[in-house]
Formats: structure tokens, sequence, C-alpha cells
């Protein structure tokens, strides 16, 4: 009996250890995720009942655990997670064939409150990116954040940015976002302006690689230094809200939204594979897009000639 408890206990490891790959390698998770996935798996694990393991689970175990976790008082977003790492757990099993079906499939957590993200109105945006100076750091941190409003993009995104992302005489940026899916957006003019004047200055400082954002020692600019640049500025322009990266790209969609009322486009450009509050849309054609953006983005439009 001992010897089939540990044979038993080999196997569940060994899954785990395949688990893990597979979440890595073919769901293209963030070690972040996986991480996280791993601990909400083990957490609903050691409330299952004693003769019952990850490798013979059944649908009403994992009713069971959410129902105990819930009674614990965990929030709808945590249940909503360890609900996600148990069936992922059990599509790797299916995949696998060592099960027959998903005992997790169609078990759904408590509704979260979803409260509407604050965004930053027109007139401070633009107090906001009227910054002065020619030091390179105040021209490096403009160009980011006329990047950051022109584009929708998101912190990681932009700080991976590379020299070559920026087709400057296409007016466009290709972004690798979630899941390494690859999108090209729109930027507008007065980003590509602020960009010029930040590669002036780049090409001065010995840097390490291609980044386009980098530091006074040409190292890539890291996420917490963003935001803490963000934040500077946000309080040096006296914005009577907190800037920060996420903040501007909410302002982006928003204001996109007010002006065009194409939710379908700003969708695409900012990137969502999927929203659970609408219908997987169709890809829209990259011109459409531009059409989109070049017409209703406050920053967007040509400068006239002074």
């Amino acid at each position: 009996m001992s010897t089939q408890m540990g044979d038993m206990s080999d196997l569940k490891v060994t899954c785990l250890q395949n688990y893990e790959r597979y979440l890595h390698s073919e769901r293209q998770l963030s070690a972040h995720t996986v991480r996280n996935y791993l601990y909400e798996l083990n957490r609903a694990s050691a409330l299952l009942p004693e003769d019952v393991t990850l490798l013979n689970v059944g649908r009403e175990h994992w009713q069971q655990v959410l129902a105990k976790l819930h009674r614990k008082g965990l929030s709808p977003r945590s249940l909503s997670l360890c609900l996600s790492a148990v069936k992922q757990w059990g599509e790797f099993l299916l995949r696998e064939g060592m099960i027959a079906v998903n005992p997790a499939k169609g078990l759904s957590a408590p509704k979260q409150a979803k409260p509407l993200p604050k965004n930053i109105d027109v007139d401070s945006i633009t107090h906001l990116l009227e910054i002065e100076g020619t030091d390179p750091l105040t021209l490096r941190d403009k160009a980011m954040m006329e990047l950051f409003y022109s584009s929708g993009l998101r912190l990681a995104e932009l700080a991976a940015l590379n020299l070559s992302s920026v087709q400057y005489d296409l007016r466009e940026v290709r972004v690798l976002g979630k899941g390494n899916k690859e999108r090209i957006v729109p930027v507008g003019s007065y980003a590509i302006k602020a960009l010029e004047a930040w590669l002036i200055c780049r090409q001065l400082i010995p840097c390490e690689d291609k980044a386009l954002f980098v530091t006074a020692k040409g190292k890539r600019l890291s996420h917490r230094s963003i935001q803490a640049r963000m934040a500077k500025w946000g309080q040096e322009q006296a914005l009577s809200v907190r800037v920060h990266p996420h903040k501007l790209r909410h302002s982006f969609a928003t204001h996109m939204l007010e002006s065009s009322a194409d939710l379908r486009a700003v969708q695409e450009l900012l990137g969502h594979a999927n929203l659970s509050t609408t219908q997987i849309y169709t890809s829209l054609d990259f011109q459409h897009l531009a059409k989109v953006y070049d017409s209703a983005h406050p920053r967007a439009k040509k400068q006239q000639d002074k």
C-alpha cells in the first residue's frame, strides 16, 4: 500500500512539473502568472478530502473547495484566480490524456465588482505634457508620456521597445503585447516629435543594448523607474491625480471612445485579445484603425506651421 501511495506521489510531482512547463511554453503565461497559478493550485489541493488528489479530483470536490475559500473570506478576485488555476490544471490533464473531462469546466466564481477606471481629462493631459526642459531625462520622460498617451501602451510594452520598434515615416509602433502577440499601433505627431528630440540625446549616451528608453548610464529603463518618473511629473505639473502609465492608457482609451464611439477599433488598438463583456470581434484592417485614430485622438492631428 505504501509503495502504491509513493508511486502516486511521484506521479503527482511529475505532473506538476510538466504542468508548470505547459503554462510557460504552451500557454505562454508570464512567470508571475505561473507562480500565482501554482500557488492557488497548491492552496486548493490542501482543502481536498484526504482520499482525493489532484489526479482524481471531481467537479463536486472543486465546488466544495471554492465554498470553503468563500467562507474564509476570500475576495471574488482571489476566488476567480483560484478557479482559473484549477481549470488550467484540468485542461492540462485533459491534454495529457489522463482524464476524459475537465472537472472544473463550467464552474464559476462570484462576480467581481468592476469600478470604472479613473482617467485624466484632456486639458490635464495637455498640461502634463507641456513640460519644459532640454536635458536628456526631461526629453526622455516627455517622449515616454507622449507615447503612452498617443498609443495606449501598457507599461511592459513601452519598457520593451527597441529603437527598431518605431517606424517614424509611417508614424506607427510595433508592440509585443500579452501572450507574445504583436500588433501595430499608430503614433501621433506630438509623440513622433518628442521621440525624435529624445533620440538626438540618446545618441550621445553609450548604451548597452537597442532599448528605446534608457537610463543616463545606457541601461534599459526598468518598470519601476518609469512609474517613478511619471509620478514625479504629475506632482511637478500639479495634477490633482497621481500619474502612472496605466492611467495614461485608460485616458487614451476613454478619450478615443468619447471622440470616435468605435469600440472595436479602440479594443484593437489596446491589444485586448479577450473581453468578457463583449463578443470576440473580427480583426480590423489597420488602415481603418489609423483613420479612426487620426480623426479622434487629441494629439494625433498634425501641428499647424507657425
